[in-house]
């Protein structure tokens, strides 16, 4: 079946829910067994409501123009990748196996396309520069108020520049943070070659304790925007109503916890590098 037959199909079968836990064992294992073009057309079926949902997610911080069924198009790809490569002994459930793989197969193809102006690129590249200055000057994450006086504009100025990135650093914090499954690590998604490797492991540990200590260092409200958007997979309308703010207002609160997370971890590699070169 072809991708945009699958897409056809799709359509006709809005009704179905989100994809549930993969119980059907003896199904997998029969595709393993005889690569079987049926049995990999049902588990497409089967699993392809998770790629919509996954390519929903996020569309909500990208600009209008990006095309959502692009994005569902191009998960397509990687839930067949998934399905090519998942190994149903090792203990983890396929939806988490593949949410990695869909999301990648999505954000691989955002970059390839270069979506983001340049003129958004260089804002967010100054905007994440005055962070790093001022979290390293300052020991401690800098306000809106030190962030525009910092930029030389005003605060309207700075919540409008908020707005203007608010896409360019969708590949960020989903990168490291997405994952539906305690139990389940960036490794469990990768062949086992790479994630074997003891130097991997160590960097993998050291940047997420660094990622942790980072949340906690958040504004209270910064914190719950990330907790409600990446755990509890709620989306800017529904924080808005928990907070209640407006959905740009979630928006920006997003934007700006994702620069100071940035900033942290920039200012943690350059210093590992000065380390490295005594």
């Amino acid at each position: 079946m072809s991708i945009s037959n699958v897409l056809n199909v799709l359509k006709i079968k809005e009704g179905l829910p989100l994809c549930e836990a993969d119980r059907d064992q003896e199904l997998w294992k029969k595709y393993k067994e005889t690569r079987d073009p049926q049995i990999r057309e049902q588990l497409i079926l089967k699993y392809a409501p998770y790629v919509k949902y996954i390519a929903g997610r996020i569309a909500m911080g990208l600009p209008p123009n990006v095309d959502i069924e692009d994005l569902y198009g191009y998960g397509i790809f990687g839930l067949i990748d998934a399905i090519e490569k998942f190994e149903p002994d090792r203990k983890i459930q396929f939806k988490t196996y593949a949410q990695t793989r869909v999301r990648g197969s999505i954000l691989d193809e955002l970059r390839k396309l270069d979506w983001t102006p340049r003129s958004v690129r260089q804002k967010a590249r100054q905007l994440e520069k005055a962070y790093i200055e001022l979290e390293n000057n300052l020991g401690r994450p800098a306000s809106d108020e030190e962030i525009s006086r910092h930029m030389g504009i005003s605060l309207e100025e700075l919540y409008e520049l908020y707005r203007d990135t608010r896409g360019s650093f969708l590949l960020s914090l989903d990168d490291l943070l997405y994952s539906e499954d305690d139990t389940a690590t960036i490794g469990d998604s990768v062949p086992a070659s790479e994630n074997d490797n003891p130097q991997n492991q160590i960097e993998q540990k050291e940047l997420k304790q660094l990622l942790v200590k980072s949340i906690n260092a958040l504004a209270e409200r910064e914190k719950l925007v990330l907790t409600l958007y990446y755990y509890e997979e709620m989306t800017l309308k529904e924080i808005g109503a928990i907070l209640g703010v407006s959905d740009s207002r979630v928006s920006q609160l997003h934007t700006k916890a994702i620069l100071k997370l940035r900033a942290k971890l920039a200012s943690a590699k350059n210093r590992s590098a000065k380390a490295e070169r005594r």
